[in-house]
């Protein structure tokens, strides 16, 4: 990623309550993790994050669905909450409240998935809304090539400057990014990241938006007037 995308100038016409849903259920279910003790977590994380190698074997498939609300930290539950914040309002409002849910869900079942059959061995819970969210960020950067995006760039330690870029920059950028890494990641735990997971994400949401709804042309305001 160039920096850390702020907000978008593309405007909705519906109230994006679902987007806000999902928000307080993400960050719900990360203050009751804060309640448990490191036993408690370690125990949750297993008992809700998908594990491939269960998976694989058609146990615990309930973590399919459960992964895509439970996160390994701050930091991870505060980007994806940001992108789906940024990003999940305009894809809300292009499908319809109905066909956004089931999109979402879709999506998130595809990342998973993608992760599963990249290391179907590993023993190590996938968590997290990346996956889904990344669906989110497909369907954005084929129906909204052309918005802007307003993203903040470290230009010294602790200095940023901000600067209006379109979306198929940042989200392209971010996209190679994920399959950089994701190669690199091959053989190896990928940093206890799931690249695979992000990759299947975005590309099934860039084809599920085709089909679940035509695009309508983008539409965007000078910078200024936000």
């Amino acid at each position: 990623m160039i920096g850390i995308p702020l907000r978008d100038n593309n405007p909705t016409v519906r109230k994006p309550f679902l987007t806000y849903l999902l928000l307080i259920a993400n960050i719900a279910v990360f203050v009751y993790q804060l309640s448990l003790t490191a036993a408690g977590e370690n125990a949750f994380l297993r008992t809700f994050g998908a594990i491939p190698a269960e998976v694989s074997r058609l146990q615990n498939l309930h973590s399919l669905l459960t992964s895509m609300f439970v996160h390994g930290g701050f930091w991870h539950l505060a980007g994806n909450m940001l992108y789906l914040h940024i990003f999940g309002d305009n894809i809300e409002d292009l499908l319809g409240h109905g066909r956004f849910v089931g999109f979402y869900v879709i999506c998130g079942l595809g990342a998973v998935i993608s992760h599963i059959l990249f290391d179907p061995g590993s023993h190590l819970p996938m968590v997290g809304a990346s996956g889904a969210i990344a669906g989110i960020l497909g369907a954005y950067l084929v129906s909204y090539p052309r918005a802007k995006v307003l993203v903040a760039i470290p230009i010294f330690i602790y200095i940023f400057r901000t600067f209006w870029i379109p979306s198929i920059v940042v989200l392209g950028i971010w996209f190679l990014f994920q399959i950089l890494l994701g190669v690199l990641s091959i053989g190896t735990d990928g940093g206890g990241v799931a690249w695979f997971a992000h990759i299947g994400g975005f590309v099934l949401g860039m084809i599920l938006v085709k089909f679940a709804h035509k695009p309508r042309q983008d539409v965007f305001q000078n910078p200024e007037e936000w």
